[in-house]
Formats: structure tokens, C-alpha cells, sequence
């Protein structure tokens, strides 16, 4: 699992042996099974996990038990409920493994042990926040006001491999719509 952690950081920001094996010494590799919760709605986060190989996704429960996906996380992105996490708040969503998914678990501390491994830290959670920050405000922006065609054709830019991996009905939770209008967009029938 090292390794792709590794070359992750070899394209994103290069450490030295001793960065990342200070790096590597705070996380916990770990297995998911499809299906399993790795943090819940409501419950103080106790881990945020950097995906290896599978796909996990937030999400949201409303008060008639419809769920809302905020974000679906792939391989080599990273996911947590970073309020609950450093506050040791009740988490806003719930985190989900949709596939068996190897990742790599850390804990509140992560971000404050890293930055004083070196300048290069504080550059690149600058920039990974600032990339996530954007992210939400144009999802934000398109659940309000884009038609669901947009949206899908957003979601097939960002997410390029999972329209074929993921179940149709997840899909469509994130888009906000329901099955059958993602399987009419699907068919050119929008």
C-alpha cells in the first residue's frame, strides 16, 4: 500500500526517505469490505483515510432517511469529515467503503505532525484544501443551478472511471436525481 502512497507524493510533492518514512509511520494501512462504515453521521471521526485502491463515498441522511452523496473518493484521494475530526465534533456524514478498498488510515494529528516535516508540508495541504474548497463551491453551485445533464457531465469529468464501477442508484444520489432520470440522461434521452 506504501508504494502507492509513494508515488503519489512522487508527482505531488517529493520527501525525502526519512519524510516518508516519518509519513508512512503515521498511518494505518487497512482493508475495507464493500459496504463497511468507517465513520457515521452523527459520531465523532476517528479517522480520515487516503484510498489506495477501491472507492469510498460521503454521505448525508436526511430526516426521511434519503441519503445525499456529498463525495465519492477513488484511488489516491483523500477523505474525512475534517471538522469532527480535529474538534472531536459529531461528523457531519457518514464515510462508506463502495467497493473492497485497501486504504490508509490517520487520525487527527496528521496534518500538524506532517507541516513540521518541512515547508514543502504546509504548500501542499495549502493547495490540496484549496483544490477541495473549490470542489464543493462548483458542486454546490451546480446542485443549486445546473440542470442535471451539467451535472452528470461534471460528475464524468471528475469521477472518469466510476460511472462504470459504481451502482446507477449512487450515482444518482449525488447527482440529486433519481435512477430513472439518470438512466434516461444516460441514454440521450435527458
Amino acid at each position: 500500500m506504501l508504494d502507492a502512497l509513494r508515488a503519489y507524493f512522487h508527482h505531488k510533492l517529493p520527501l525525502t526517505e526519512t519524510q516518508f518514512a516519518t509519513l508512512a509511520g503515521l498511518l494505518t494501512p487497512r482493508q475495507l469490505a464493500k459496504g463497511e462504515v468507517l465513520g457515521r453521521q452523527g459520531e465523532p471521526a476517528r479517522f480520515g483515510a487516503f484510498v489506495v485502491r477501491g472507492c469510498l463515498r460521503s454521505y448525508v441522511t436526511d430526516a426521511r432517511q434519503k441519503e445525499h452523496i456529498l463525495q465519492f473518493a477513488p484511488e489516491n484521494w483523500w477523505i474525512a469529515d475534517q471538522h469532527s475530526l480535529r474538534h472531536h465534533a459529531p461528523a457531519l456524514f457518514t464515510i462508506e467503503a463502495l467497493e473492497d478498498s485497501e486504504v490508509l488510515l490517520f487520525g487527527a494529528g496528521l496534518y500538524g505532525q506532517l507541516l513540521a516535516l518541512g515547508p514543502g508540508f504546509q504548500a501542499f495541504f495549502y493547495e490540496l484544501l484549496q483544490n477541495s474548497l473549490v470542489a464543493m463551491q462548483r458542486r454546490l453551485i451546480g446542485v443549486l443551478s445546473a440542470p442535471a445533464e451539467a451535472r452528470y457531465q461534471e460528475f464524468q469529468q471528475l469521477y472518469p472511471t466510476l460511472a462504470r464501477r459504481l451502482p446507477q442508484r449512487h450515482i444518482a444520489a449525488y447527482l440529486g436525481i433519481t435512477p430513472e432520470s439518470l438512466s434516461r440522461l444516460r441514454a440521450g434521452r435527458g
